[in-house]
C-alpha cells in the first residue's frame, strides 16, 4: 500500500514538474518574442541616413512669381532634384514628397497635410523644404533657414545650413530664424528646417534662381549642411 502511494506521489510530482516546464517555455518564449519585436521596432527607427526633401508648392500651386516671370514651384523642383542627386551619391537615401510638376492632394490643405504625413511616416533623420522667398520691397534679398522654435534639433540643422547657405553669398547677412506658425514646422514629429533660397522679388537675385549654375550652388550648400548635420549626430 505505501509502496502504492509512493508512487502516486512520484506520478504527481512528474506531472507538476512538465507544467511547469511548459509553462516556462511559453513564458520563455514570450520573453523572445518581446524582445524580437521590441528589437525590430527600435531597428525600423533608425533612420539616420534617410532624409526627406519637400519640394514647395506644384501643380496649381504655383508659389510666388518672380520679377522675371519665374514659378517658385519650378524653382523649387529643380534645386531639390539637385540635392538629392548629392545626397545619393554620400550614400544617404532620400525620400522626395514630389519629383514632378503636382502636387499631392486637390487642395492646398489637404497637400500641406499630406506631406506631413509623409514626412512623420519616414521618420527621417531631417526633413528640408525647399521654397523661394518674397517681399515688397525689392533691395531685400537673400536665402534664410527657418526652423520650429521649440525644437532644438531644427534649430541647429537650421544654423548649419544657414552658414553653408552664406558661403555662396558673403552680402547674406541673415540668420536662421525660429517660427511658431508655418504649418510644415509645427506639424511634424521629425526634425525639418525650410530653406527660403533666395527672393523671387529682387530682380538680381531672381534672375540667378532662374540660372541652372546657380542652382546647383544652392543644392551643393544646402547638401553640405545636410551631411554636416547628420555627420555631427
Amino acid at each position: 500500500m505505501a509502496k502504492k502511494i509512493g508512487l502516486v506521489a512520484m506520478a504527481a510530482a512528474l506531472v507538476v514538474l512538465i507544467v511547469l516546464c511548459q509553462t516556462g517555455g511559453v513564458v520563455l518564449k514570450k520573453r523572445f518574442a518581446q524582445n524580437e519585436e521590441v528589437s525590430g521596432k527600435a531597428e525600423a527607427g533608425k533612420n539616420e541616413r534617410v532624409v526627406v526633401i519637400d519640394p514647395g508648392h506644384g501643380g496649381l500651386d504655383g508659389g510666388k512669381v518672380g520679377v522675371n516671370g519665374v514659378e517658385e514651384k519650378e524653382v523649387n523642383l529643380k534645386i531639390s532634384l539637385k540635392i538629392k542627386d548629392i545626397l545619393k551619391q554620400e550614400n544617404i537615401s532620400v525620400v522626395m514628397t514630389r519629383t514632378e510638376d503636382e502636387r499631392l492632394a486637390e487642395t492646398q490643405v489637404e497637400d500641406l497635410k499630406a506631406r506631413v504625413s509623409l514626412m512623420n511616416e519616414e521618420k527621417p533623420a531631417l526633413v528640408v523644404s525647399i521654397h523661394q522667398n518674397s517681399y515688397h520691397e525689392e533691395s531685400v534679398h537673400g536665402a534664410q533657414v527657418f526652423y520650429y522654435a521649440d525644437s532644438t534639433e531644427s534649430e541647429r540643422a537650421a544654423g548649419i545650413i544657414q552658414e553653408a547657405l552664406k558661403e555662396i553669398d558673403p552680402d547674406n547677412t541673415k540668420a536662421a530664424k525660429p517660427n511658431r506658425t508655418y504649418y510644415i514646422l509645427k506639424k511634424t514629429e521629425v526634425p525639418v528646417v525650410i530653406a527660403e533660397c533666395g527672393f523671387l522679388s529682387n530682380y538680381e537675385e531672381a534672375e540667378k534662381l532662374a540660372d541652372e549654375e546657380y542652382r546647383q550652388k544652392l543644392a551643393e550648400a544646402v547638401a553640405k549642411g545636410i551631411l554636416e548635420y547628420i555627420n555631427a549626430g
